[in-house]
């Protein structure tokens, strides 16, 4: 009995850890987006002659307007989607973090009864 109260405590606290990084991600890639949100902003004021340079390492690569909108928006799409996926791990994760409370709220009064 121990035991396994131990390792569903260490479940639990494993599961829990696991929630905070996906908050985490979840925040890191909705700042993200919303930094590519703001650039597609203020790219799609400027004229279309504008040079644009895109960073690539140490270096910066020419680009034409529409090449760098298009890849943020692709950012966004791609942040939105990951965050998608978080968001329903998360989800998951707090449903057995929950179960694991319940057994161990179990495990205790069943061990009080005896």
């Amino acid at each position: 009995m121990p035991q396994a109260f131990g390792e569903l405590q260490a479940k639990m606290i494993d599961t829990q850890q696991k929630v905070k990084l996906s908050d985490l991600q979840i925040e890191q890639l909705s700042r993200m987006k919303k930094h590519a949100n703001l650039t597609h902003a203020e790219i799609t004021s400027l004229p279309n002659s504008t040079r644009m340079y895109e960073g690539a390492g140490r270096m910066f690569i020419l680009q034409s307007k529409d090449e760098i909108a298009n890849q943020l928006l692709e950012k966004q799409k791609t942040a939105d989607e990951k965050i998608k996926e978080l968001e329903q791990k998360k989800t998951y994760l707090e449903r057995s973090v929950k179960d694991a409370e319940d057994n161990i709220r179990e495990m205790l009064l069943s061990r009080r009864t005896h």
